[in-house]
């Protein structure tokens, strides 16, 4: 007699089965740090810094260790910094920090300007740009794109490449990298299947994270990194509107596009090497994917006029929310799908900037070093480098939010420095942190394909990467410069 089968455990339970994985080693050893780190300035008198300081110190380094190692799920250390600042440096804090001194007191934030990071102004923008790249995927709109356009470059293995890379950046323009890579590997890899030289292969298949991680600095939408730093930045009184982060990071794009383009093709691509494609455009024209293409243009056409209009960019951004919710385009199953994780990343790091402002942990920070001695190019290059290389081994998200604020807090103090120039620079060498398969997602999903060796992706990745990170530093603020932009 046969045995029964065993019983079918429901979808709830096989996520349960899933999700929880063991701790690697460096988790492991991330978590019992992390926790040191956080305790040792409870224990320690640290010389000029004040209580509410001490506090937000074991704040940070709890950030840091905890991000670096992922010793838990990068969203969940961004919640944990809010709940912590709530707890130990707010109005509301327990055990009283600011003593008898009324001025920290009066410095200090409520625990309700702490939970308002997760309604900033910058998160509801993100959730306007998330809601259309949403749209774009249910109604077809990103692949009929994406099909459209690659049709004059079909024939030419170069010329394809050169039209892959240029409409992966387009869409990673409003779309999350993730979600644009996906898409174009949706299209790409059939014509993978029909290529017989491996080199050709390795070469498209590398094109599309690279022109994913530079498109994605485009607007502030299109990345949690861009979002970070215009939230940091309007803290300061710096409103970046969406056509001026468009006007600044266009040239960089543009310039790092066709670099990384000549790079590939000398690379894995032959000199007339030929490639067909077969790309077949099926319209969505219901009721409903008219409206969403009505709303998602005028969306779009707002943000992009932004200056004459006046109205600013997070309320736009709220508009196709409400206007897809009411005319039921869009219904409760597409707002779960959306990637909620990444709206408490960005949350957290705006927390963490503004607790290191209001306990003076960013004066500390500052005074511990003669940053007067260096020049402001200098200050920059330190910065960027040093953000480049937190973005190779952890999340973009996370090395920007915990650089940003920081490079921010620094260039407000230095009368040298251009508080825009470091804002925007720091936010754009955490999206070129992309020499490893870890390094960003568009990177693990081009890896996943078989199709790429860890070799060849830190070959061209992190040349780009180095690449632009030297043009963020020694180029484009004098470019931003010249057009008026700084």
């Amino acid at each position: 007699m046969s045995s029964p089968a065993p019983p079918r455990r429901s979808p709830l339970q096989r996520r349960r089965r899933t999700a929880h994985k063991p701790l690697t080693r460096s988790q492991r050893i991330g978590l019992l740090v992390g926790i040191v780190a956080f305790v040792v300035p409870f224990f320690i008198d640290i010389p000029n810094l004040a209580e509410p300081g001490e506090r937000m110190l074991s704040i940070l380094l709890l950030a840091i260790v905890f991000w670096v190692t992922e010793a838990v799920p990068l969203t969940a250390t961004a919640v944990l910094i809010i709940l912590l600042e709530v707890l130990l440096i707010s109005t509301e804090a327990f055990g009283d920090p600011f003593g008898a001194n009324p001025e920290l007191a009066d410095q200090a934030l409520t625990s309700a300007d702490y939970f308002a990071t997760l309604a900033n102004p910058v998160i509801i923008l993100f959730l306007g740009g998330f809601i259309i790249a949403d749209g774009a995927g249910k109604f077809g709109l990103d692949r009929n794109i994406a099909s459209l356009m690659l049709r004059p470059f079909a024939g030419s293995a170069r010329g394809t490449v050169a039209g892959v890379m240029a409409i992966t950046s387009l869409l990673s323009f409003f779309m999350s990298n993730t979600a644009t890579t996906a898409t174009m590997f949706a299209i790409i890899i059939p014509v993978l299947g029909a290529i017989d030289n491996p080199k050709v292969r390795t070469g498209i298949t590398l094109a599309i994270p690279v022109s994913a991680n530079v498109g994605g600095v485009a607007t502030p939408v299109s990345t949690p990194a861009n979002a970070i730093a215009v939230a940091a930045l309007a803290e300061r009184g710096y409103h970046m509107t969406f056509i001026h982060w468009l006007a600044m990071a266009l040239p960089f794009i543009v310039v790092i596009l066709f670099a990384a383009w000549i790079l590939i093709c000398v690379l894995f691509i032959p000199r007339g090497s030929e490639l067909t494609l077969e790309m077949e455009t099926r319209w969505n024209t219901n009721s409903h994917a008219v409206g969403y293409y009505i709303i998602a243009a005028t969306t779009i056409a707002l943000w992009m006029t932004e200056p004459w209009h006046g109205i600013a960019a997070s309320t736009v951004g709220f508009f196709p929310v409400v206007a897809l919710y009411c005319l039921r385009i869009i219904d409760g199953n597409d707002i779960k799908r959306l990637d909620w994780p990444i709206f408490w990343l960005v949350a957290g790091g705006i927390a963490l900037g503004s607790g290191v402002g209001a306990t003076g942990l960013d004066q500390w920070i500052l005074g511990s070093i003669d940053w007067n001695a260096l020049t402001a190019t200098a200050v920059l290059a330190l910065l960027c480098l040093v953000t480049f290389l937190f973005s190779n081994i952890m999340s973009n998200s996370a090395s920007a939010n915990l650089m940003v604020p920081i490079a921010i807090t620094l260039a407000y103090s230095l009368p040298d420095s251009s508080i825009v120039t470091v804002g925007v620079a720091v936010a754009l060498s955490a999206s070129m942190g992309m020499s490893l398969p870890i390094s960003t997602p568009p990177n693990t999903i081009a890896y996943s394909t078989g199709e790429v060796s860890v070799k060849d992706m830190a070959k061209i990745c992190g040349t780009i990467g180095i690449v632009s990170t030297a043009l963020v530093i020694f180029v484009m603020p004098n470019v931003w410069s010249l057009f008026g932009l700084i």
